[in-house]
């Protein structure tokens, strides 16, 4: 292949490119949200208590439905040109992704809930189930029952 047929289909990749694709620093391949379960009761919460102890987790619940969100960077998201290195066999959800409602271009995100810690959790929790939800964690609390 010449230099100049080279250049052209580099060319003609840039020219289908979108204005946002070209200003874009890959913030949809930093992260990835799977939905999980609707918690139902304490011990459901209190598994989503413990995925937010960990880092670069959050949760967050949008048009009713609840969401694990893990804060990783993609493997094949170049850091010098915010291209993705796997481009030609990326995988489908990341063929479909629309640069309409992107992280860059879209309106935000507009999230009924969103946890990013477990302390904020143990908040939502103790207004959902009362402010001694964890009183049965503590075990000074099990031994004051004990003596009664």
């Amino acid at each position: 292949m010449s230099a100049k047929t080279s250049k052209t289909k580099k060319q003609t990749k840039k020219s289908k490119m979108t204005t946002a694709c070209q200003k874009c620093q890959g913030k949809c391949c930093r992260y990835f949200a799977l939905p999980i379960e609707d918690p139902e009761d304490w011990d459901d919460y209190d598994d989503i208590r413990w995925y937010l102890c960990h880092e670069n987790v959050t949760v967050f619940v949008e048009d009713g439905e609840w969401y694990l969100n893990v804060k990783n960077k993609c493997r094949y998201l170049s850091e010098k040109d915010f291209r993705c290195g796997n481009y030609e066999l990326r995988p489908h959800i990341c063929r479909k992704y629309d640069t309409e409602a992107c992280d860059l271009t879209g309106d935000g995100y507009d999230y009924e809930l969103h946890f990013e810690d477990d302390k904020q959790m143990e908040a939502y929790m103790k207004i959902k189930f009362g402010p001694k939800v964890f009183d049965k964690l503590n075990p000074k609390s099990k031994a004051k029952k004990k003596k009664k």
